[in-house]
């Protein structure tokens, strides 16, 4: 029944007592009217695993399925957050990704966030959780709704291959700094495959060791050649690995910020993070927005979310 991570908002609710909380749902959605806030109470405070437990006894006990009931309660933003907590993490994952790539146009943004800040583990559950899910492999989709250089990044990812071991080979950091730069800087023309071959397959440490290098041969952040050399989705997928690798928590700050800064809240990448991260790394990733923005996340969603919608983001962020 624990939390996910060490470093989310969301931990174990004490005392916890299934039959209860479904009793407050239950409640919560009699008569003419919702009460939002006691289904806020419940759903946000409670762990992941605490919730399977409480959809089992809805079910259990009212013959019905709760996200169901929830779904013809709820509406806007406010539905959309409280579904995403009742479902697995990568089940949540699986269903963002399918509603991405639905229709006309694809929200390229989704499968970057996704992708690009899973582990192994992770993708190879999600992979099988899609497939489950929606009767075809995640690949398949992928390609199905992206093309060139940038589909071949998503496809690297997926099949979740990333050494993961903390092995840092100096010659090789060397060499794979050198690649890139001939790959990118040093010629006209990018040769992406280069930098795919790097960034999608090395570990952790041996990368930051690799961007050490790069620094030094090139005179520039790693960053600033991707902004350079590359555009669109490319750009922005191996900006989002390689931000990811020096430091995840500050790659969803910043994605958090972009969602609220100026005019307009882009909710679907808002409710996205706040959902998948609650539990993860929530605490890190307000001490990230703090320390690049100089306010706090908390106050960044008060002044941008209103109603019921703001007060369950305010629950997940945790206080100031």
């Amino acid at each position: 029944m624990a939390a996910i991570g060490k470093r989310g908002t969301v931990t174990e609710a004490a005392g916890f007592n299934a039959e209860e909380d479904v009793q407050k749902l239950r409640e919560a959605m009699k008569g003419a009217g919702t009460n939002e806030e006691a289904i806020t109470e419940v759903l946000a405070r409670r762990t992941v695993a605490q919730r399977q437990r409480i959809k089992e006894a809805y079910k259990q006990s009212v013959g019905k399925d709760l996200a169901d009931d929830l779904s013809s309660e709820l509406s806007g933003n406010f539905r959309s957050v409280v579904l995403g907590l009742l479902m697995l993490p990568p089940v949540y994952d699986a269903y963002e990704l399918k509603f991405a790539m639905k229709g006309a146009g694809t929200e390229e943004a989704c499968l970057i966030d996704i992708l690009a800040s899973r582990t192994n583990a992770e993708i190879q559950t999600l992979n099988g959780v899609y497939k489950k899910e929606y009767g075809k492999t995640l690949e398949d989709a992928v390609c199905g709704d992206t093309s060139g250089m940038f589909q071949r990044v998503l496809v690297s990812l997926l099949t979740a291959g990333r050494d993961e071991s903390d092995n840092v080979d100096e010659a090789q950091a060397v060499l794979d700094a050198k690649d890139i730069y001939e790959a990118g800087e040093a010629r006209w023309g990018t040769d992406e495959v280069k930098f795919l071959t790097v960034l999608c397959v090395r570990n952790e440490k041996h990368l930051l060791r690799v961007f050490q290098e790069y620094q030094k041969i090139s005179g520039r952040d790693i960053e600033d050649s991707i902004k350079r050399e590359m555009s669109g989705s490319l750009e922005d997928v191996f900006l989002a690995i390689v931000k990811c690798i020096k430091n995840k928590p500050a790659f969803f700050a910043e994605r958090l910020y972009k969602s609220m800064k100026g005019l307009g809240t882009t909710d679907s990448v808002l409710i996205r993070i706040m959902v998948a991260r609650a539990e993860v790394d929530m605490l890190d990733i307000k001490a990230q927005f703090l320390k690049m923005y100089g306010k706090t996340l908390h106050s960044f969603i008060k002044g941008d979310t209103s109603g019921d919608y703001r007060k369950i983001l305010l629950v997940l962020c945790g206080g100031e």
